[in-house]
């Protein structure tokens, strides 16, 4: 009977060790701050999946998405990241180089994105079109192509984001080098006269345009799902450019370092689910790649439905970024 006894309590030491240790897991998961922003898909991401994993997630957010590459660079192996999330596809080849992601070794089938999207390292988990939003109180005329947009009144202004900090600048970049080509650096010399300011990240710019500090925005064909279903206006719209979109494919890997590859695994798996996907329209306000558990908004069947889609390769971006991020630094400079 001490014999029984004493296994049953063993047992039961060890349970409540491992539950103690299941429980103390953190998932530390590196982002941009529109993620976790008070509006942000982040703490219900973190909600929904610590029901699943009895762990904690644990953000760590900076400015925009490049930045985010950026500072994995600079910390190297010694990263705490378990996750990043909010690359996007023009980045995955220079994010791969650093040699500080681990292949996901999932079925990537789920996900489903304009053009189709399949990698050993990367899971998208949404997509949208860039697009210029434009206030329809103030623009009256607003630009139906990307060389409307460049040629434009000067005095309507637009904000834009830098391409060295922000994947949305670095999506303008690469659209106007896939329309202009050899002509981009001319392209932005006009462009530049309509540019109120150049912020490091979405959020900054987005704030600007609702305070009314411009009328238009670089941002994408989705935001105005927000102003109708969180404001109840209708205001705020996306222009529609005849030459067609370029788009962005948001992604997600997990790092070489991770504290519990296993957990990390689980979680990539988790983004393409329906508890995932169904909080990702209306909080981060991009598109789903898979299905949520209720069918999408009706605003979301009124948004502009490009009819051509842009999108280099990642290695073409790779190869190209610097010169042509020093090339918009050249024709930005321009007096």
């Amino acid at each position: 009977m001490r014999r029984i006894l004493f296994s049953l309590m063993a047992a039961a030491a060890v349970f409540s060790f491992s539950a103690a240790s299941a429980a103390d897991q953190t998932l530390t998961v590196y982002t941009y701050e529109s993620f976790t922003s008070e509006w942000g898909p982040g703490a219900k991401v973190a909600e929904a999946f610590e029901k699943t994993c009895a762990c904690k997630v644990d953000y760590v957010s900076v400015a925009d998405g490049v930045e985010l590459l950026t500072r994995l660079k600079l910390e190297g192996a010694s990263s705490k990241a378990d996750i990043v999330l909010g690359l996007d596809t023009n980045l995955i080849t220079e994010a791969k180089a650093t040699g500080y992601f681990a292949p996901h070794g999932l079925d990537g089938s789920a996900a489903k994105v304009p053009g189709g999207f399949s990698d050993d390292v990367f899971v998208p988990y949404d997509y949208a079109h860039f697009a210029v939003i434009y206030d329809t109180e103030t623009v009256k005329n607003p630009p139906k192509s990307l060389k409307e947009l460049v040629e434009g009144d000067p005095n309507e202004k637009i904000v834009i984001e830098d391409p060295r900090t922000s994947t949305p600048g670095l999506g303008l970049l690469l659209w106007v080098k896939s329309v202009y080509g050899n002509e981009a650096a001319a392209a932005w010399a006009k462009l530049k006269g309509r540019v109120l300011t150049v912020t490091p990240g979405w959020s900054e710019a987005y704030g600007l345009f609702t305070k009314g500090e411009a009328p238009m925005v670089f941002s994408y064909t989705t935001s105005p799902a927000y102003h109708v279903i969180a404001e109840n206006t209708e205001r705020y719209q996306a222009a529609a450019f005849s030459e067609g979109h370029y788009i962005q494919i948001e992604v997600a890997g997990m790092t070489k370092s991770a504290h519990d590859p296993e957990l990390a695994k689980s979680f990539l798996a988790f983004m393409t689910g329906p508890d995932f996907q169904s909080i990702i329209p209306t909080t981060n306000w991009m598109m789903p790649v898979a299905a949520g558990k209720e069918p999408l908004p009706d605003a979301f069947s009124k948004l502009v439905s490009p009819k051509k889609t842009f999108l280099m390769s990642p290695d073409e971006v790779a190869a190209n970024r610097k010169a042509w991020i020093d090339e918009w630094l050249s024709a930005m400079s321009q007096n």
